[in-house]
């Protein structure tokens, strides 16, 4: 599967873009300095139920990733 295919079906699944995750998690303070991925892709698999592939992409959108 191409990343983005994932992030065509997380938006399919959440109705979200990766910027409204990025929004979310800074408002939580997961883009902090010091946070571990671990703790963003265990809040993105908990609050959107998405399994961990789909929770890595979103979490690599966070770090730069664009294709």
């Amino acid at each position: 599967m191409s990343f983005q295919a994932y992030i065509d079906n997380i938006k399919a699944k959440t109705g979200k873009t990766p910027e409204d995750f990025k929004k979310r998690a800074d408002k939580k303070g997961l883009l902090k300095p010091g946070v571990k991925a671990g703790e963003i892709i265990a809040w993105l698999k908990k609050d959107f139920d998405l399994g961990h592939g789909h929770a890595m992409a979103i979490y690599a959108t966070f770090k730069g990733k664009k294709e």
